[in-house]
């Protein structure tokens, strides 16, 4: 009996082998596409960031790129607190006025403009 057994398992391996085959050769395409696609780089071309005009480095209500980063640098000694940055702007005679404007024009230049960002990031370090 074991051998017919055998015999009968070998005609329905054969009869399935078609499809196995296709599976196998499936899978096997899926495999080279997945390892093409772990090869190709998982980022852009790298773009350099034009150099700024030089109005985005003007003064905002007066205040400078240097004295915004020497004040923002200043709110470390009160644990970044915020209200804090007016009193240090009144010391560098910046109005609370004049110092809003300032805040809110270089974070929005700061934002916008890699090469500001990088100019505030090096004098806000004591790098610039």
């Amino acid at each position: 009996m074991g051998l017919f057994k055998s015999i009968k398992d070998m005609k329905s391996m054969v009869s399935a082998a078609p499809g196995l085959l296709d599976q196998a050769n499936q899978m096997s395409a899926n495999a080279q596409a997945m390892q093409a696609n772990a090869q190709a780089p998982a980022y852009g071309p790298v773009t350099i960031p034009a150099p700024a005009a030089a109005d985005v480095f003007e003064p905002i209500a007066g205040v400078e790129l240097a004295t915004f980063a020497q004040i923002s640098a200043g709110l470390a000694q009160y644990g970044y607190d915020q209200t804090k940055a007016v009193g240090l702007a009144a010391a560098q005679g910046i109005d609370s006025t004049s110092w809003q404007a300032a805040l809110d024009g270089w974070n929005q230049r700061i934002v916008a403009n890699p090469v500001v960002a990088q100019r505030f990031n090096a004098l806000y370090t004591g790098r610039g």
